[in-house]
């Protein structure tokens, strides 16, 4: 009998029977049984087991076959399908609904019996979640007409209480809508009243000939998951255990129970009527055939005609001078292969999306593994020239997989809703809607729910929540509780902390996809559930990606992506100062400036490559070409780094070690990466040229390597790979080498498509760093939030570089930031044509203030300038609290002077009646003190986020060279492993999946910024200076390799105390 999968551990009351000849002849004596009412954790807050864990737990119970319910929803129904399907159980497609204005409360348990009743149950179950607010559904008898569920059969599950006369009108109201096809379901719970509510339904089943059938009513798979379902219905009913009262269940029999334990609970007859009921079932989600929308297709032509059509007038743009040889042979091979597969229409629906974002001025770009297409090259879906690299289409696209590409494109991120929009209009609701995402219980939301269950008190629980970090992991720490007090012998603490690790990972709800639209030829939710997504005009279907790729569904993805939207504004401005139009197809290629900047790690805002990890490897690797930007982007990965080939590559490159290969055939293959394995493109290449793998086993593999830490299918290859190669001549040491580098790569390798696709943006983003410094600022502020790094840091980089940032001011600040004439002659940070410009910080940067009150202020300035505090409050409409933000962001300076003048003015501001509204008023004018830098810069921080004059440690500097704590340019030139002490106000925390523990921390100071590397044991026993210190002190040892220096870091210390009141924050990375 098969295992439950490694996800699931096994519980001892889900053990299978031991098999002998004993149990062989007690399993003869047993009942056969069909469980038809069974719920999973995908009733959120209801169901107690995982989907898996159900059918799993039925199979090793004997049962013939398991009905999955979900209360009105599918979301779960995926994962049951392919377990069902591994473990070779007859799976019953169902859902229930609580049936509301009823002659007597009852549950409508409904069951496909074929395609068609499958498809009039999600019609159902989207009518009723469109009609009413996102993660609820309303059903009363009216919603449910004669026709609504034709081809499914329904059991009725009265209420326990319900008296003869309604159970009466009950039974009247199925016998119109469901004659032949329903049943009465009873559930022996183990009650005080199971033989009287049993003599009642016999009753009415021979007044009416409406049979009754045993139902389990399962909630959970297993008893022992009472605890946790209790749990789950004090949460649901936002209530301690101890105030829920009979909302509980009185026991825990509403589990998966034994066949035994069935026979005795029930009936001989409603056991056996379980199989009538499952016998009318024949429907697998198997079954499903997705067809793909028709509008891409213009009249008079075919899909296969048009795909080639637009493709070869995409080669003729793209290849003006001719096309190659090489190229017309690809796109030949790769058309007739989408011809094969019929998937025109999805590449169709692709160019169409990316046309139409064009055509609106929204940039947009393909990525992933449609770069390895030199059809999405043509018809304009990807940017990367495939001669720029070496494309494996069978990454992309395989007959054997015989399954729909997934084609990624980005768009801006602040446009991407009218990509959204578009797609709704063009298919309409009833074709198009976005794919799910499941938001799971992760550690901090279990330990607060499971609390408030357990009644513990909410500012323990507080204190809890926030001692545990990203950095812990899925995990909770004993010593977490103990930190904050509770004491882990008490019964209730272990309990907390059993329960919160058993509810990890279960669903909690479901949310939108980023941008993973579900686009279909007939109605949508007669192949899966719709329901209202909590954004407005935006409607969510009830499976994931993952249950998507498993029944052949077609996703597109459109994505946001905020580098798009920092570029485009960047490059408006760079069009804008010019007076000529400069798109991204007029930065110049490969300028050696821009390689220069890049390899001095001067990359901070610039995309991808801005990380700690890419600023260590930029000086090492050196790039000078574009394609050393793809291997610069995909290198630092966890799957080259677990695999061991970042260093082996370094030392080649840097001709510390000689460059061979294993074989000429690999030659090919690895040639371009010095002859170390950094893509993924190229372990399918190994598989395929060195161990015999076909283009689909090759795509296998990728998939195994993908998921075999979670399933544990990636062992299944080696025999292939190692017997593979030794047959043709390789050692057994490299065969072996190689795959334990697949494995590395299973933690998660690029492709090189992908990272081409990405290094375009990179190079993009870092020669208008380089060469257009002022509008590339102001261009990232604009798009915030996006990228590793706080407008802050931003800015003090901006500033280090020769950029003039100038504060926001009423009198010539907009919403964005802008460009203003700047009389220096200093040409730093411009082309020498051009006529300086300083950056004039927007008003959007100004804590609170709201878009339309910026407008307003823009508006009220074109007419005249402003005379005084209270012209701008006047004209502009603002009341107090408004003025008070602009003069808090020292934004009104111009007109009333320092800050504590601005903060007098504004608070003057009360909103006249509107007879008095444009009088003046006259009053005395009283004169303030300034306020010392210290205190302005607080109030820059708390307002902006940022500060234009002296950073705040040149205020700490006395104090801190007194400590002995040197700045970051004196560290910068110190040999390496001097020990040393540092200090900055931390503003990146990280914790890599590949950094086995250790945590990187940037600290920043008026210099400059450290990077300091805390390993486990250091941050294990200085946990709390980690969790609250935001000016941190470290002592440890200088490395400095090359251009790459690094504190190593000894002993930390929270100097937080000396900031006062400022308030600072990091950003924290996994």
């Amino acid at each position: 009998m098969s295992q439950p999968p490694p996800e699931f551990p096994v519980d001892p009351e889900s053990a299978p029977p031991i098999d002998d000849g004993a149990a062989d002849a007690d399993a003869a004596r047993l009942p056969d049984y069909a469980e038809l009412r069974c719920i999973s954790n995908f009733s959120f807050l209801k169901g107690a087991s995982w989907p898996e864990e159900l059918v799993q737990r039925a199979k090793a119970l004997g049962y013939r076959a398991l009905a999955l319910t979900d209360e009105c929803s599918m979301a779960g129904m995926v994962r049951a399908h392919v377990a069902a399907k591994e473990h070779g159980l007859q799976l019953l497609v169902g859902s229930q609904f609580e049936v509301q204005e009823a002659p007597c409360a009852f549950t409508l348990v409904v069951l496909a019996c074929n395609l068609n009743g499958y498809g009039n149950l999600c019609q159902l179950i989207s009518r009723l979640r469109r009609a009413s607010e996102k993660g609820t559904y309303r059903c009363t008898l009216r919603d449910i007409g004669p026709q609504d569920l034709d081809d499914c059969v329904v059991v009725a599950c009265p209420d326990r209480f319900a008296q003869p006369a309604p159970l009466m009108a009950l039974a009247r109201w199925l016998l119109t809508r469901f004659t032949g096809r329903c049943w009465l379901g009873v559930d022996q719970l183990h009650r005080s009243d199971d033989e009287i509510r049993l003599v009642r339904l016999r009753e009415l089943s021979a007044l009416t000939e409406i049979p009754l059938v045993a139902v389990g009513n399962a909630t959970m798979h297993v008893r022992s998951r009472k605890p946790l379902q209790d749990v789950l219905t004090a949460t649901r009913l936002c209530k301690p255990l101890t105030d829920c009262g009979q909302a509980l269940d009185r026991n825990a029999e509403r589990h998966l129970r034994a066949r035994s334990r069935l026979g005795q609970r029930f009936p001989e007859d409603l056991l056996a009527e379980t199989l009538q009921v499952a016998a009318r079932c024949d429907f697998s989600l198997g079954e499903l055939r997705y067809r793909y929308p028709n509008e891409v297709v213009p009249d008079g032509e075919t899909p296969a005609s048009h795909l080639r059509r637009l493709t070869h007038e995409g080669a003729g743009r793209r290849w003006p001078g001719g096309i190659p040889a090489a190229i017309s042979e690809q796109i030949e091979r790769e058309l007739d292969l989408i011809e094969e597969l019929q998937y025109e229409h999805y590449f169709l629906t692709v160019a169409d999306i990316v046309e139409y974002a064009r055509s609106q001025g929204i940039l947009c770009q393909g990525r992933g593994s449609a770069a390895n297409s030199v059809v999405c090259y043509c018809t304009g879906v990807t940017e990367v020239d495939p001669a720029r690299m070496q494309v494996l289409f069978e990454r992309f696209i395989s007959k054997e997989r015989n399954e729909p590409p997934d084609i990624d494109i980005d768009f801006e991120h602040e446009r991407r809703e009218e990509i959204i929009q578009y797609l709704y209009r063009k298919y309409t609701r009833d074709r198009a809607a976005l794919a799910a995402v499941v938001i799971s219980y992760r550690v901090k939301s279990a330990l607060r729910d499971v609390g408030k269950a357990l009644g513990f008190d909410p500012e323990a629980l507080d204190a809890l929540c926030s001692n545990h970090q990203w950095w812990d992991g899925m995990d909770i720490d004993a010593a977490r509780l103990a930190e904050v007090g509770l004491d882990i012998t008490q019964l209730a603490v272990r309990q907390l902390l059993d329960l919160t690790r058993d509810l990890l990972g279960f669903p909690r709800h479901l949310s939108q996809h980023p941008g993973g639209f579900v686009l279909t030829q007939g109605p949508l939710t007669r192949m899966v559930p719709v329901e209202n997504a909590s954004m407005p005009d935006r409607t969510v279907i009830e499976w994931d990606k993952d249950d998507l790729d498993a029944v052949g569904l077609l996703k597109v993805d459109v994505l946001g992506l905020g580098m798009l939207t920092a570029l485009r504004k960047t490059l408006a401005l760079v069009s804008e100062r010019d007076g000529d139009h400069f798109g991204l197809h007029d930065i110049p290629s490969e300028d050696e400036e821009t390689y220069q900047m890049i390899s001095r790690a001067e990359t901070i805002g610039v995309f991808q490559i801005e990380s700690r990890a890419q600023r260590s490897m930029l000086p090492r690797l050196r790039p000078h070409c574009f394609y050393d930007l793809v291997i610069e982007v995909a290198i630092v990965r966890p799957g080259p780094i677990q695999g061991g080939m970042v260093h082996p590559y370094l030392q080649r490159r840097q001709k510390l070690a000689p460059v061979e290969f294993p074989s000429e055939a690999l030659k090919v293959v690895l040639e371009r990466t010095l002859g170390v394995p950094v893509f993924q493109e190229q372990v399918m290449q190994i598989a395929m040229v060195a161990a015999g793998f076909s283009g689909g086993e090759a795509d296998g593999l990728r998939r195994s390597m993908a998921a075999w830490k979670r399933k544990g299918g990636l062992q299944k290859y080696y025999d292939k790979i190692v017997q593979g190669m030794t047959a043709r001549g390789y050692q057994l040491e490299f065969a072996e080498s190689i795959f334990e580098q697949i494995k590395g790569f299973s933690e998660y390798g690029f492709p090189e498509s992908h990272a081409a696709s990405f290094a375009l943006l990179v190079y993009a983003s870092s020669w208008l760093k380089c060469h257009r410094p002022t509008e590339f600022l102001a261009g990232m502020l604009n798009s915030q939030p996006l990228g590793f790094y706080s407008p802050s840091q931003l800015v003090q980089d901006a500033k280090r570089n020769g950029v003039v940032v100038l504060p926001p001011d009423v009198l010539h600040s907009d919403w964005d930031c802008t460009l203003e004439p700047w009389h220096d002659p200093a040409p730093r940070s411009r082309p020498a044509h051009l006529p300086p410009k300083a950056v004039r910080l927007g008003l959007r940067l100004v804590k609170g203030l709201q878009q339309a009150s910026a407008t307003a202020i823009q508006r009220a300035r074109e007419e005249a300038l402003f005379e005084d505090a209270e012209d701008v409050a006047r004209r502009a409409g603002l009341n107090q609290q408004q003025m008070t933000m602009l003069a808090s962001g020292d934004a009104l300076a111009s007109l009333s002077g320092h800050r504590r003048q601005q903060m007098w003015d504004a608070a003057a501001q009360h909103a006249p009646p509107p007879l008095l509204r444009a009088a003046p008023v006259q009053e005395d004018f009283l004169e303030l003190p300034q306020a010392p830098e210290g205190e302005d810069i607080v109030f820059d921080y708390a307002s902006l986020g940022l500060t234009l004059r002296s950073h705040p440690l040149s205020l700490l500097r006395p104090l801190l060279q007194q400590r002995r704590l040197m700045s970051a340019a004196e560290l910068s030139d110190l040999p390496d492993g001097r020990v040393v002490r540092g200090c900055g106000i931390v503003t990146v925390k990280q914790q890599p999946a590949t950094a086995k523990g250790t945590i990187f921390i940037s600290l920043e100071d008026e210099t400059g910024d450290v990077q300091v590397i805390v390993h486990r044991k250091l941050w294990e026993r200085q946990r709390q200076v980690m969790l609250h210190a935001r000016l941190l002190a470290v002592r440890g040892q200088w490395q400095r390799k090359g251009e790459v220096r690094n504190l190593i870091a000894g002993h930390l210390e929270d100097l937080t105390p000396l900031l006062g009141r400022l308030q600072t924050a990091s950003r924290d990375f996994h």
